[in-house]
């Protein structure tokens, strides 16, 4: 028997009709609450050809779109990877077999997955800018990665301690019984079959980072939607410009998540076109 059949019944037909019941009427609200908002915003006139227009041109995306839109992918791509060491550090700290390591990497870890985002931008926006150590001008930049970095990648840091914990026993032991250290099992034998098995929620995590990149435009960095929202002043076109700004986050964020798909599918399939004795991955990983 099966944990989910232990912990509750499957639903019985009567069940099911009301359930499906309920999904129906849940989508009838939804799609009258858009039907509603696209009705007002259409009397209001911000569907017509006119407030459009601005995107058929040529200056519109080279002066407003693209250079927010490169903007956004520097800070999530700095971020992206600084994410990613920070989470390994922490996470193999969380994992380390000495005490003091593992209470300092939890209690790092704990305190900046509780801290917001936002604010921590703005906290290291103001410090950079007040204690005159960078240019003015970067300090936006450096205040959205540093924050990103820290918020992002203490969740990363427990996707690593998560991931390995959720590997079988016997890596570890094998790895052991052929001489290596507990921290030589952990990074060559466990945390990079860990990394394999946590890439789609990995990549996830990414898109968490590009769209977190855009609370940037609160303190100033020049961000794809503080651009759009130039614009959208400028032209008098501010729902149309927001529309833009979010078809182009929602692109690349589908764009990430296929990327997660496939890349999980294509491990999947290696790992099961070329399978190896046991203790094999252990044995590679202890010659490297």
């Amino acid at each position: 028997m099966s944990a989910q059949q232990v912990l509750f019944d499957a639903p019985g037909p009567r069940a099911r009709r009301i359930i499906l019941i309920g999904n129906i009427i849940g989508v009838l609200i939804v799609l009258a609450i858009v039907a509603w908002i696209i009705s007002a915003l259409a009397d209001k006139g911000q569907f017509a050809g006119s407030m459009w227009a601005p995107f058929l041109e040529s200056r519109t995306w080279e002066f407003f779109i693209l250079p927010g839109l490169l903007n956004t992918l520097k800070a999530a791509g700095i971020s992206i990877v600084t994410s990613v060491l920070f989470g390994l550090v922490f996470g193999v700290g969380r994992l380390s077999h000495s005490a003091p390591i593992r209470w300092v990497a939890g209690v790092v870890v704990e305190f900046l997955r509780a801290v917001p985002v936002l604010l921590m931008m703005i906290f290291f926006w103001l410090a950079l800018g007040s204690s005159g150590s960078v240019k003015p001008q970067d300090a936006p930049l450096i205040a959205v990665v540093v924050a990103l970095t820290l918020y992002n990648g203490s969740v990363i840091a427990e996707l690593v301690r998560s991931g390995v914990h959720g590997l079988p026993k016997g890596q570890r032991e094998a790895g052991m019984a052929i001489g290596l250290t507990r921290n030589q099992s952990l990074r060559n034998v466990e945390v990079p079959q860990a990394l394999i098995a946590m890439l789609p929620a990995l990549i996830s995590q990414f898109v968490v980072i590009l769209k977190d990149s855009a609370l940037g435009f609160i303190i100033t960095y020049p961000e794809l939607l503080q651009y759009t929202r130039r614009l959208g002043v400028g032209e008098g076109n501010v729902i149309p410009s927001l529309f833009v700004a979010a078809a182009i986050f929602i692109i690349i964020n589908f764009a990430l998540s296929t990327l997660a798909t496939r890349l999980s599918v294509l491990l999947s399939f290696r790992t099961k076109a070329k399978p190896a004795a046991k203790g094999s991955i252990v044995m590679d990983a202890a010659s490297t």
